[in-house]
């Protein structure tokens, strides 16, 4: 029978009873303390809680006027890095000044910026924004996903290792680097985005004044590296105190522009047509030098005999014009003519 319901007083609802879990290994159920069935089950709690704290959001994109290369470049950056945004290409007229407004509006603090000029030149700005430091690179070598045939791969969104040269920890500038780059490239733990693996590493290395860039997967039988791709070369040009510019905190003194060095290759061409063309005329010299006059043997002359003076005779009658004829047949017809009168004159 239903019980009655008391004015002014809410029913009590039942108690939902507990679904029992499965029996697995590992699992204990908790008893009641009076010795009955257990109820419910536990389930230990992972060892971290898994807080997104470091919330690190890089922007990732170019200017107007790149190659297709520098596209695939920057696509395959995006799919390293699964804490990165994207966003259009900004306009070559618009100042640099104007990315700072750009990541505030897409909620990013690092900044990766491709920037091309004369559809060749390539260069490439690491930010920290809105504050700075920032960093400008030209980019040489470039090498994308698509075109190298490695047989390295990795998991989509994997969290990666960052290994540095020795020299990153000597000099002042390459610190400052080193920290750019461990905030940029190392995807936050626990991103939404990301994957809770390590099997990938980036490496830096510093050659010839320049910056290479790797990736490489770990293998885990023998734990050695297989190169995935991409590869690309940083040539350091200055390092700004500011976001995109402000005071140099430092100057590469070996950096030279792509300009300077393609007039250097145009004029070393030139040198050596220049050194060819000299080459020939002090050939020519040597040979007209070769050449030894021998004086004249006075016994040359002694079995040539004097040829017969002619007497001069002078023509007082002035010699008949000959009719220039271009036609063969007119003149043998001409010279007949003639014949016949002489022969009629003698007659």
């Amino acid at each position: 029978a239903a019980a009655k319901r008391k004015r002014d007083v809410p029913a009590a609802r039942p108690k939902k009873r507990a679904k029992k879990a499965p029996s697995a290994p590992g699992l204990e159920a908790k008893s009641s303390p009076d010795g009955a069935a257990p109820e419910e089950y536990s389930i230990p709690p992972p060892v971290s809680q898994g807080k997104w704290k470091n919330k690190e959001r890089v922007l990732i994109f170019s200017s107007r006027g790149i190659n297709f290369r520098t596209r695939h470049l920057m696509q395959d950056l995006r799919t390293l890095m699964p804490h990165s945004k994207a966003d259009t290409k900004m306009d070559r007229k618009d100042q640099l000044a104007v990315i700072n407004e750009v990541c505030e509006m897409k909620n990013c603090n690092k900044c990766i910026f491709f920037e091309a000029k004369k559809k060749q030149d390539l260069y490439m700005w690491f930010s920290n924004t809105p504050q700075g430091p920032s960093a400008k690179f030209l980019v040489q070598n470039v090498h994308t996903l698509a075109e190298l045939k490695m047989t390295g791969n990795c998991l989509r969104g994997s969290r990666p290792l960052l290994s540095f040269d020795p020299i990153f920890d000597k000099e002042p500038h390459y610190a400052l680097l080193k920290e750019l780059f461990i905030q940029i490239f190392s995807t936050p733990q626990y991103h939404p985005k990301s994957q809770p693996f390590v099997d990938h590493v980036f490496t830096f290395t510093v050659t010839d004044e320049r910056i290479w860039f790797r990736n490489y997967q770990i293998i885990e039988e023998d734990a050695s590296l297989v190169e995935i791709g991409p590869r690309f070369v940083l040539n350091l040009i200055k390092i700004f105190q500011g976001s995109f510019g402000g005071p140099t905190l430092y100057e590469n003194p070996h950096y030279q522009s792509p300009n300077t060095h393609r007039r250097l290759l145009r004029l070393s061409v030139a040198a050596k047509l220049r050194e060819k063309q000299q080459v020939k005329e002090v050939q020519k010299i040597k040979k007209t030098g070769s050449t030894v006059l021998i004086g004249e043997d006075p016994t040359e002359v002694v079995f040539k005999t004097p040829a017969e003076e002619k007497p001069v005779e002078i023509q007082l009658v002035k010699p008949e014009v000959k009719p220039i004829v271009k036609d063969k047949k007119k003149l043998r017809k001409i010279q007949r003519k003639k014949q016949k009168k002489l022969f009629r004159t003698e007659a």
